[in-house]
C-alpha cells in the first residue's frame, strides 16, 4: 500500500520527524513525501523514499496518510522508544565538495553558529539572541567560526560585516540541502532553538542548544541531553530572559573542545 507522509509543521518539526519514514517503509510500505520546498533535496537521501514532491504539486494516488508530527502517536513512542539512531540525513557528495573548496583553508575546529529565529514570528522571538550577546565566544583560541545564520536583523548583519573572527556562509545557502553540507564539515554547531539544530542533530553532529527559560516541549525539563539527538547537549536560561549566563557556559566549555 502507498501511504503518504505529508509535513504539517515547520522546517525543524519536519526534520525531527522524518527519522520514522525508514521505519514505515520497512513495515512494506510504498513512501511518498510530501515535504517543504526548502527541505526537498535534502530528503533525497533519506532512507524508504519512493517519491519526493513539494508542498501544493499534484499527489499521487496513495491508499492512507499521515502527517509527520503524529508518527510518534502512530508508533507509541515513549521516552525509551525514540527511533535516535543518527545520523539518519545525510549531506549529498557534489554539496559537500563545493563547500569543501570554500572552508579548506579555514582552521580546525570550525563552529558553526546560528543566533537568530523568523522576526515575524512572535512564538520564535524569545527564542533569538542578539548577536553581540555571542561576542563573549569569540574570544576562544584556535577556532573557526562560521556563521549559518540567513536572515538576521539589520543591527546583526552591520556587527557581522565588522567581525572578520567569523566566516558568514548564510547568505550563500541555497537550500538545507546546501546548509547539510556546510554543517557536515564543522566540528560543532552552537544554535538557539531553530531548524539548524534539528538539521545538526539528524546528521549526528555535535551540536549545542541554547534554550529560552520556558523551552519547547521537545527538550523536556532539567536535563542537558535529548533523547531525540544523542549529539546534543542543551544549554537553558536558569531565569526569563538570561541570555549572558548561558552563554559563559558555553564560553566555558567551548575552552575545552575538543574533549580530550
Amino acid at each position: 500500500r502507498t501511504v503518504l507522509l505529508h509535513a504539517d509543521q515547520g522546517l525543524g518539526d519536519t526534520i525531527q520527524f522524518v527519522r520514522y519514514v525508514p521505519i514505515v517503509a520497512a513495515g512494506g510500505a510504498r513512501v511518498v513525501l510530501q515535504m517543504l520546498s526548502p527541505l526537498k533535496e535534502l530528503m533525497t537521501n533519506l532512507v524508504g523514499v519512493d517519491l519526493i514532491v513539494s508542498r501544493g504539486d499534484p499527489l499521487p494516488a496513495f491508499d492512507c496518510h499521515c502527517p509527520l508530527s503524529s508518527l510518534p502517536r502512530a508508533f507509541g513512542t515513549s521516552l525509551e522508544s525514540i527511533p535516535a539512531e543518527i545520523p539518519y540525513l545525510r549531506a549529498s557528495a557534489d554539496r559537500v565538495a563545493k563547500w569543501e573548496a570554500l572552508l579548506a583553508g579555514h582552521i580546525r575546529p570550525r563552529i558553526g553558529l546560528t543566533w537568530s529565529g523568523n522576526q515575524n514570528n512572535r512564538k520564535l522571538r524569545h527564542r533569538s539572541i542578539a548577536l553581540a550577546r555571542l561576542l563573549p565566544l569569540l574570544s576562544a583560541p584556535g577556532v573557526c567560526f562560521v556563521s549559518l545564520q540567513k536572515d538576521m536583523p539589520d543591527e546583526d548583519a552591520r556587527m557581522l560585516d565588522g567581525l572578520p573572527e567569523i566566516t558568514h556562509l548564510g547568505r550563500r545557502l541555497d537550500d538545507f540541502a546546501d546548509t547539510a553540507a556546510a554543517v557536515s564539515l564543522l566540528d560543532l554547531v552552537i544554535s538557539i532553538d531553530t531548524s539548524i539544530v534539528h538539521l545538526a542533530g539528524a546528521l549526528g553532529k555535535p551540536v549545542w542548544v541554547l534554550l529560552p527559560f520556558t523551552q519547547d516541549w521537545r527538550w523536556l525539563l532539567e536535563r542537558e541531553d535529548s533523547p531525540w539527538y544523542p549529539s546534543a547537549r542543551l544549554f537553558r536560561q536558569p531565569r526569563m530572559g538570561d541570555w549572558d549566563s548561558v552563554v559563559e557556559r558555553v564560553r566555558i566549555e567551548l575552552l575545552r573542545f575538543p574533549p580530550q
